[in-house]
């Protein structure tokens, strides 16, 4: 019992000094310090002291459907795609990179499931979400009566976006506030 006592003592005087260090990492740091010891034992250890630190994961908002343009219905719900390119969805996300963000729009085939269209950018504009769609109709030109379906954020309800929508024919469908 005096090694566990001793090993708690010693996991709470790391997670003191280096409060961002995980179980991972003081486990590391106690074998540095000649303690053999499992790394689940250090998770339990450190779950039953509340010694483990909690990550705060930053929240980037992509979709901002505070504007004035027209939101169309929702064409495909409860639908479901027999054949390729009928049904393209599309979305927005971000990635981490090294020291920041990028945001990636991509249209995905319902269907299939694979990505027909993306583009990448550092900053979220209207420019990001129309290359994305001018790739997936270049590369997969889809017939005149495909569905489009978005969220009903700005990038997707602007002028420029629903105009190449409606010169290449799509149905244009966008999912309900709050129902992706």
């Amino acid at each position: 019992m005096k090694f566990e006592a001793d090993l708690q003592d010693c996991i709470e005087s790391i997670a003191c000094e280096y409060s961002c260090y995980g179980y991972r990492r003081i486990t590391e740091q106690l074998h540095r310090e000649e303690f053999m010891v499992n790394h689940k034992k250090v998770l339990r250890i450190m779950r039953e002291n509340s010694l483990l630190c909690s990550v705060k994961r930053r929240w980037i908002k992509t979709t901002d459907s505070r504007h004035t343009f027209r939101r169309y219905p929702n064409l495909i719900k409860d639908r479901i795609s027999r054949r390729p390119n009928r049904i393209w969805v599309a979305d927005i996300t971000y990635i981490r990179v090294l020291t920041a963000f990028v945001y990636l729009a991509v249209i995905l085939d319902a269907f299939s499931r694979k990505v027909v269209g993306y583009a990448i950018s550092k900053s979220l504009s209207n420019d990001l979400t129309i290359q994305a769609l001018k790739s997936a109709i270049t590369l997969r030109k889809p017939e005149r009566s495909c569905i489009h379906l978005s969220d009903q954020g700005i990038q997707y309800a602007c002028k420029g976006y629903i105009d190449i929508l409606e010169e290449n024919g799509f149905q244009i469908s966008m999912s309900s506030k709050g129902n992706p």
